[in-house]
C-alpha cells in the first residue's frame, strides 16, 4: 500500500476522528496534495539526526501528523491548511523523536557549552563572534570546533512547543495557533512575546546567517541548493546553519529562564 492510500485508510478508521464531519471530497483533495509533504518533512528533519534514526519511522509519525490535521482543521477558520499540517506533521515526528530520548545527555551539554561560548563572546565584543574567536575560547583548534559543531547539530530540532510551557488538558500548540478563540490572554501574550523573541535573535545575526536562515526555512531551499546561492560548499553551509541555530537557541533559553524566575 503507497503512501497516499495508507493515509486514505487510516482516515476512514482513526480513532483521532470526532464528531465533526468533515467533507470526504475535500478530505480526499487533501490527502493526494499534502501526502508527499510528509516524505519532504522528514527528509529535512533526517539531515540533522543521527544515522540509526529511521526516515520511515519518521514518515509513519507524519502519516499520523497528517491524519490529525484534516480532521481537526476547520474550514470556517482563515488559516491556509499547508500551515496547519506543517504544524501537525512536523510535531508528529518531533514527538517521535522525543519518545526515543535520542539525544544523548552528554551532546546536550556540550550544546550548552557551545551557546554560552557564543553568547559570552558577543557579550564582551558587542558584536556576534566568529567561528574563529569561539574555538579559541574554548581551547579547541578550529577543525575540532567544527567537529564540535557537527555533534551538537540535532539538539536544533527543538520545537517551539518545548518553549511553550502548557498546562495539563489544554489544547495544542497548533489548535492555539489556528484557532484564537482558544488562547487565554496568557497565552496570546506569551506567544506574543515568543515570536518577538525569534525574531530580534534572527535579526542579530551576522549577515550571512540571516540569509541562510531565509533561504534554508523562508525558501525552502537545501543546504546544497543554499550553498550553490551564498558561494559556500554544502559542508560550510552546514557549519553556519549550526552557527546561527546556537545563537537562536541560547535567546531561547534565556527567554526561558526569566520566565520562571
Amino acid at each position: 500500500m503507497d503512501k497516499q492510500s495508507l493515509v486514505q485508510d487510516n482516515l476512514t478508521r482513526s480513532p483521532l476522528c470526532g464528531p465533526r464531519k468533515v467533507d470526504p471530497a475535500w478530505q480526499e483533495r487533501m490527502v493526494l496534495q499534502y501526502a508527499p509533504l510528509i516524505r519532504y518533512i522528514a527528509s529535512r528533519l533526517a539531515l540533522r539526526l543521527p544515522s540509526h534514526i529511521s526516515q520511515e519511522d519518521l514518515i509513519s509519525s507524519g502519516i499520523i501528523g497528517l491524519i490529525d490535521a484534516i480532521q481537526k482543521y476547520d474550514l470556517s477558520k482563515n488559516i491556509n491548511f499547508k500551515t496547519y499540517a506543517e504544524f501537525r506533521i512536523k510535531g508528529a515526528m518531533l514527538d517521535e523523536l522525543r519518545g526515543l530520548d535520542w539525544i544523548p545527555r552528554s551532546v546536550r551539554k556540550k550544546s550548552h557549552l557551545v551557546e554560552n561560548a557564543y553568547a559570552e563572546l558577543q557579550k564582551s565584543l558587542g558584536r556576534p563572534a566568529e567561528a574563529e574567536e569561539v574555538a579559541k575560547l574554548l581551547g579547541l583548534a578550529l577543525e575540532d570546533f567544527y567537529q564540535l559543531l557537527d555533534e551538537t547539530k540535532t539538539v536544533s530540532l527543538v520545537a517551539l512547543e518545548d518553549r511553550y510551557r502548557k498546562a495539563p488538558g489544554s489544547p495544542d500548540l497548533p489548535d492555539i495557533l489556528h484557532d484564537e478563540s482558544l488562547q487565554d490572554s496568557l497565552q496570546a501574550v506569551h506567544l506574543s512575546e515568543i515570536r518577538e523573541v525569534v525574531v530580534q535573535a534572527i535579526e542579530a545575526l551576522p549577515d550571512k546567517e540571516k540569509l541562510l536562515i531565509s533561504l534554508y526555512y523562508y525558501e525552502e531551499l537545501t543546504m546544497k541548493e543554499t550553498g550553490q546561492i551564498m558561494g559556500y560548499t554544502e559542508s560550510r553551509i552546514s557549519q553556519l546553519h549550526s552557527q546561527a541555530m546556537c545563537r537562536l537557541r541560547y535567546k531561547l533559553r534565556q527567554y526561558a529562564r526569566e520566565l520562571e524566575n
